[in-house]
């Protein structure tokens, strides 16, 4: 039998070997042509070693594989010295290094070699400084591996160890598609050197990426709700787990975020609205207004999945044209319904929203015609506070584009809970402007309704009633509206334009312009010896 000498620790199979230093020392005290260098992290309960090479293959080192690597650290060494290393592939059974838990959650997780646990720990803040911690705690283990609560290892093989010349690399190995997963393998003197200088993990040199190896990270906690907010949702909502997927209906697939540090645990909008997104624990302490209060949002996979489409709701009362309006309308999206008859502008949308069997609704009203690249496919964005959103439209007789005329996208909330509003009752809540052309406005229809839109506008306008206006912006559409106006009842949008400009002005009660009685009596008191009663 040949000589045995192992380098680090005695190998708990082959109790009668040798410690030495280096290969030199074992050349010094081997008696034997032969010597063995063994390694602790094998089982040579099965090993023959009475085994020798063939008489031509005297001169060589021969090197013995793992299950893993075709190095085990395993060799049979010639006394004579020797010039080239031989691969043999009889195989040396590895053993698996320690494991240390990191625990993201209060859940348990049951591993197949709970035995080789040699601590758990919590994550706090980011992997580099967990691992730190760890590795400064167990410094008299060589290699550990360092596993999560938050995957799954069922099937993984803890016997895996890298190349002989990747030792002293970080071995990462990826959760689900996240190169950046969850589970390590270090060697645990060359990790404490090499990361003291270093602010983020993924600065680390060299990192080995074992893509190969991939481990199954389990799905995040789901949580439905069913407000227009997501930002109450998360509130209310006591984390478990660093990461949580909220949804309002089915839930969309999930991605696998990064957790090394804080800003890659981002927020992941999974679909156009937001309405199924991943929330990391982070992001808790830091909003409180809007989800995009928290600075690292991934918007990457938005465009992936639509939202869920909103109800479309015509609006109409006394417009000549709205049962025409309705039916093209209703042609072409045939989820559209109809609100006919509701006296004044609020209590119609309020109505709507009532009405309405999604969290907002399209209005579109009886005065205008849908244009053709408009397909209510617009998705309300559930990070933001609950808001209205505003769509372009072009007024018929001067030509502006802007929000007046257009389809606005109305919470339902906001509008059913409205108690206080100003003389513009859209922008008196929060308000998107989408600058995307919605509808034509044909509302100059006949003498009263081309006046009635222009003076409730004009009024508006000058009275800056309308939070966020722009000067330049306002001054601009009120010298269009006042001095420009063609096609049918021209004359009359340009009278009413100018009367609206004067009754701001008047110091009377602007909130009037939304009582379609004062308005049809202003109208007629005014001007009733110029027409025949419409």
């Amino acid at each position: 039998m040949f000589d045995i000498f192992y380098f680090d620790k005695p190998p708990k199979s082959v109790p009668f070997a040798q410690q030495v230093n280096s290969l030199d020392e074992a050349y010094k005290l081997s008696r034997t042509r032969y010597f063995w260098i063994v390694d602790y992290l094998c089982d040579y309960s099965e090993w023959d070693f009475l085994w020798e090479p063939a008489p031509w293959e005297s001169e060589y080192r021969h090197a013995f594989a793992s299950q893993h690597q075709k190095d085990s650290g395993t060799y049979l060494v010639p006394q004579c010295g020797f010039t080239q290393t031989k691969y043999n592939t009889t195989c040396v059974p590895r053993l698996a290094a320690g494991i240390v838990l990191i625990t993201h959650t209060t859940k348990s997780c049951q591993l197949e070699v709970d035995d080789l646990i040699l601590h758990k720990t919590r994550f706090i803040s980011d992997y580099l400084g967990t691992l730190r911690r760890i590795c400064q705690k167990i410094q008299d283990n060589e290699y550990i591996w360092v596993v999560s609560d938050l995957c799954n290892y069922t099937d993984f093989d803890f016997s895996w160890h890298p190349e002989i010349w990747q030792n002293t690399m970080l071995h990462v190995f990826p959760s689900n598609e996240q190169k950046f997963g969850d589970t390590f393998f270090i060697h645990v003197e060359s990790f404490l050197e090499k990361s003291k200088d270093i602010e983020v993990l993924e600065w680390y040199n060299p990192l080995n990426f074992v893509t190969e190896m991939p481990v199954s990270r389990k799905d995040p906690e789901l949580v439905e709700f069913y407000s227009d907010c997501l930002l109450d949702a998360v509130h209310e909502h006591t984390f478990s787990e660093p990461v949580v997927q909220f949804f309002k209906q089915k839930p969309e697939t999930p991605i696998t975020i990064s957790l090394w540090q804080e800003r890659v645990r981002t927020v992941v909008p999974l679909n156009k609205s937001g309405e199924s997104t991943l929330i990391p624990r982070d992001a808790k302490n830091h909003i409180h207004t809007q989800l995009y209060d928290y600075k690292w949002i991934d918007n990457s996979y938005k465009q992936n999945n639509p939202g869920t489409a909103q109800d479309i709701i015509f609006i109409s009362y006394d417009e000549p044209n709205a049962d025409k309006n309705f039916a093209v309308l209703k042609s072409k999206f045939p989820r559209a319904k109809r609100l006919h008859g509701v006296e004044g502008m609020v209590n119609a949308l309020k109505e709507a929203a009532k009405l309405s069997a999604t969290d907002y609704y399209y209005a579109v009203f009886a005065k205008t015609r849908i244009v053709d690249s408009f397909n209510f496919d617009f998705c309300p964005d559930y990070l933001k506070v609950p808001s209205h959103y505003l769509f372009h439209g072009r007024n018929m007789s001067n030509g502006l584009e802007y929000g007046t005329l257009g389809v606005t996208m109305y919470n339902c909330k906001l509008v059913i809970d409205a108690i206080d509003w100003g003389v513009d009752f859209t922008t008196s809540f929060p308000v998107q402007v989408v600058p995307e052309l919605s509808a034509l406005g044909y509302f100059a229809t006949d003498p009263y309704r081309a006046w009635r839109t222009a003076f409730r506008e004009c009024t508006k306008l000058q009275s800056k009633c309308i939070d966020r206006q722009v000067d330049i912006e306002t001054n601009y559409r009120l010298d269009v509206w006042t001095s420009h106006a063609e096609g049918p009842h021209a004359e009359w949008v340009l009278q009413g334009a100018k009367d609206g400009v004067v009754f701001a002005q008047s110091g009377e009660d602007i909130m009037q312009i939304n009582d379609w009685h004062w308005l049809k009596k202003r109208f007629y008191s005014k001007y009733s010896d110029k027409l025949v009663d419409t």
